[in-house]
């Protein structure tokens, strides 16, 4: 099996062990890191144990193959078609010029003290799943306005010889300055600088950012299904 091939569940079983919760044949991240969750196989001993882990009233964000089918003691909450991106090759350094302001912004790290703050623009902006402890996941860089916090991009899911570059965001008063694109070179470089190979998710309907992928070299390898579940039973 490819690493990238249930790539959720291939994390918690290798590289990101020390946030997992669970065993058998289903995990999750710990709630304050994501809600992202996997199991070995979504079929009814994964659903069964995914619920164990999760518990009554528990929430879980999977990716799935094919949109998700109801299912007896889960209420699905939200989700999305979903591409799975990988980069290829080409020069996100001159992409990223060619579309950004000049000179371009300062890019600051961000960590522990700045997580209010970076929780607050993704629940503006919506790019998925993250927590209080998100950070900790990988390097996260940002770009600030003054005090604020502008834009932001790090990294989350890492399998063998890739790593993801997620939570990438800009507030919306500051769209249309080539940030997200800066951000993105900057995590993918440190990414590509450990020998591993970068790569995303995004949704299937969101065409200014895959536009902005795919100038940065990446290409779709896999198409599937974003969905986030509840559990709404003592007992599967």
């Amino acid at each position: 099996m490819h690493p990238l091939d249930n790539v959720i569940w291939t994390a918690l079983t290798t590289r990101q062990t020390q946030f997992a919760e669970g065993s058998g044949v289903a995990r999750r991240f710990v709630k304050e890191v994501t809600l992202l969750s996997g199991f070995e196989r979504p079929n009814d001993d994964g659903y069964a144990a995914l619920g164990q882990v999760v518990g009554f009233g528990g929430t879980a964000a999977v990716f799935l193959d094919e949109p998700y089918a109801s299912r007896a003691g889960w209420e699905w909450i939200a989700g999305a078609p979903l591409l799975q991106m990988v980069y290829e090759n080409g020069d996100s350094e001159r992409a990223v010029h060619s579309k950004s302001t000049s000179p371009h912004p300062k890019i600051v790290p961000l960590g522990l003290a700045d997580s209010p703050e970076m929780i607050d623009l993704t629940t503006l902006t919506k790019p998925g799943p993250f927590g209080p402890r998100t950070h900790e996941l990988g390097t996260y860089v940002g770009i600030r306005d003054e005090t604020r916090l502008a834009a932001m991009a790090g990294e989350r899911l890492k399998v063998e010889g890739f790593t993801e570059v997620s939570a990438v965001c800009t507030h919306p008063d500051y769209l249309g300055r080539g940030y997200a694109g800066i951000l993105m070179a900057e995590v993918m470089s440190g990414i590509r600088a450990r020998g591993e190979t970068p790569f995303l998710h995004v949704r299937g309907d969101n065409t200014r950012a895959i536009a902005l992928y795919e100038r940065l070299g990446f290409r779709t390898r896999y198409s599937g299904h974003f969905a986030v579940l509840r559990r709404t039973t003592a007992k599967l």
